[in-house]
């Protein structure tokens, strides 16, 4: 105990030492933080549908029909109705021939790259890539080859290298939106390499699954490249509002996995509740409402950015919801977002190991059902906070 005691002293020191907040209610564009009312900006319910009646309501329906608990892992109690729907409709929406649910997107990750992956196979995947994607890779037993950041020309040079001694499967994975920087994935040049060399390629789309493309199925689609992904991994617990995650594929893709995914066979199944939750998400996303939604979060998000990038922030090249406002060390970073949170705004600070040292960053995502003005006023605070801090 007193080693870790010790470990936890040393964190606070450098500014490193990470705490729980507890809100109450819901996951709304304002939220109460210990007794204040603050403006939320570390949320990723983008759409707002996080509280949306419609999902509350299809959740409250499952639980009194189907019961709140699912009972065990779906190998072993019987996979209940709605998850075998929510996974037909998935199947659609990413217009794939099949789908599995994960309990999350964790769970999704490390499972799809264990249960496909093994020793004669390589990983080719991005240098920022989501944690569970590199946890993946560690279980897969693959070799691993990480390539620089969205640079496809490197990717292909390192491909060039390795097809010389190439025995098994070659799979490219990459993050659809980084959820750190907002940036996007160049998707169409990594098709075009997973097809030069005979590969698969992945897409964690946690963060633009709803978001992007026109009718909300992702980064692929607002790319114009949906039906060149092999595998496409999302969450329901983003912009979808609910929890749980997905893999849409081709038929042999995801029965290996529930005969070689350890996360999904060895996990109790989610609650009745988040599938039929997710349905009702689905049927928001893809019609009127979900197109309503992603117009007022995308005049959100260019009035907050432009109100930062006039005032000279550091964006980091977003093009999504995630803007990041580069700060560089801990300490500094922390002492801004704290000076905000007294002023009425949560935004969260981000630092390592979930970024690079000296790539620190206050970490702010936009909602649809954020207020405009209180954009603009969190924007002039975030100005003045950094000013006065000089960062």
């Amino acid at each position: 105990m007193e080693r870790w005691r010790q470990e936890l002293a040393a964190l606070e020191d450098q500014g490193m030492r990470r705490r729980l907040r507890t809100i109450e209610g819901p996951q709304g564009p304002r939220v109460r933080l210990s007794g204040q009312d603050v403006l939320l900006l570390c949320s990723n319910n983008y759409l707002g549908l996080a509280q949306h009646p419609a999902l509350v309501e299809a959740a409250r329906e499952a639980s009194a029909r189907y019961g709140f608990g699912a009972g065990g892992s779906r190998l072993i109690s019987g996979s209940m109705t709605l998850h075998d729907r929510l996974e037909e409709r998935i199947a659609v929406f990413k217009k794939t021939e099949a789908a599995l649910l994960f309990n999350s997107g964790y769970a999704a990750n490390t499972g799809i790259l264990q249960g496909l992956c093994g020793p004669d196979d390589v990983v080719f995947s991005d240098a920022l890539n989501h944690a569970s994607l590199i946890d993946g890779c560690r279980l897969a037993q693959a070799r691993t080859v990480v390539y620089p950041h969205a640079d496809a020309d490197a990717l292909d040079e390192l491909m060039a290298a390795e097809a010389p001694r190439r025995k098994g499967r070659w799979l490219i994975a990459t993050d659809g939106v980084f959820s750190m920087d907002g940036d996007l994935a160049p998707l169409p040049e990594l098709a075009r390499l997973k097809e030069k060399y005979d590969a698969l390629l992945m897409v964690d789309d946690a963060h633009g699954t709803g978001v992007l493309g026109a009718s909300g199925r992702g980064t692929a689609e607002h790319l114009g490249c949906l039906a060149r992904i092999d595998l496409h991994m999302g969450t329901l617990s983003k912009a979808l509002g609910g929890c749980g995650a997905f893999l849409a594929a081709d038929r042999p893709v995801i029965d290996m996995l529930i005969n070689r995914a350890r996360s999904f066979i060895f996990s109790t199944s989610l609650p009745p509740a988040a599938p039929a939750a997710g349905l009702a998400a689905l049927d928001l996303v893809t019609g009127k409402e979900g197109a309503e939604r992603r117009q007022a979060l995308w005049r959100n998000r260019e009035l907050f950015a432009g109100r930062l990038a006039a005032g000279g922030c550091d964006l980091l090249g977003s093009r999504t919801p995630i803007l990041p406002v580069l700060t560089g060390e801990p300490a500094p970073t922390m002492a801004a977002a704290d000076a905000l949170l007294a002023a009425g705004v949560f935004v969260q600070g981000i630092r390592p190991p979930t970024v690079p040292a000296g790539r620190c960053r206050l970490r702010a995502t936009i909602m649809a059902d954020h207020r405009p003005e209180d954009l603009a006023r969190a924007a002039d605070l975030i100005l003045q906070t950094l000013a006065e801090s000089a960062l």
